[in-house]
Order: C-alpha cells, then structure tokens, then sequence
C-alpha cells in the first residue's frame, strides 16, 4: 500500500490545515475530516540546501512550496532539473529521510510532465 499525505477539514468551517492542528485557526472547532493531498500542485517558491545534516550523501537538496488545487500550501523535497515558480509538479509521498529502524515519509515532488 502506497503512503499518503493528508489535510485536515474542519467539519464546522471547512478549513483545511496541514500539517494537523488540534485546534482550528480559523473556528476553534476541534473536530478534522481527513482528505487525501495528491495529484498536481504549482511551485510557489524554492531553495536549495547545500549544508545537509550528516548522514545525507547528496551534494544538496532542493525544498519547495507548492499549492494544490484546493488553495493548501505544503512544503516539501522537490526534484525538478530546473525548477521556476508556477511550474506544474505531481505530488509523490515518499522517504525523506531514513531513520535507525523507523523512515520519515514527505513530499517530494516531481516535475509534471
């Protein structure tokens, strides 16, 4: 079974958090339908980090923010040759990091071809 990412709707406002808040922003309602953050999303802005932690054997990373359909920004790894604000990206959930007997999954988006 493929891993998934997911936002969380307020069932009183219809707001959508992501990562999971305990709390709505926007109501104070505490009560969160899950829906599932996939498919295409446009890049708002990226970076590259060149001074990675140690255990990472890649020259760098690039990290960016990009914007579902539903309007929710998420940040995540990216991996576009030449990334440029506004391109489209397909959302992938994926290891971003590889643990001692535990992995954490991310984003990690693709250039949309």
């Amino acid at each position: 079974m493929e891993p998934k990412m997911y936002a969380y709707q307020c069932t009183r406002c219809g707001e959508l958090h992501h990562p999971r808040h305990f709390v709505c922003r926007k109501c104070g309602n505490r009560d969160f339908a899950q829906v599932p953050l996939e498919g295409e999303a446009a890049l708002v802005t990226h970076t590259r980090v060149y001074n990675l932690p140690e255990g990472y054997m890649k020259p760098f990373l690039i990290f960016g923010i990009a914007r579902f359909s539903n309007g929710l920004c998420v940040s995540g790894q990216l991996e576009a040759d030449h990334p440029e604000s506004g391109m489209k990206l397909k959302a992938t959930v994926g290891v971003v990091k590889e643990g001692v007997g535990r992995d954490y999954y991310g984003f990690i988006f693709k250039g949309a071809d």
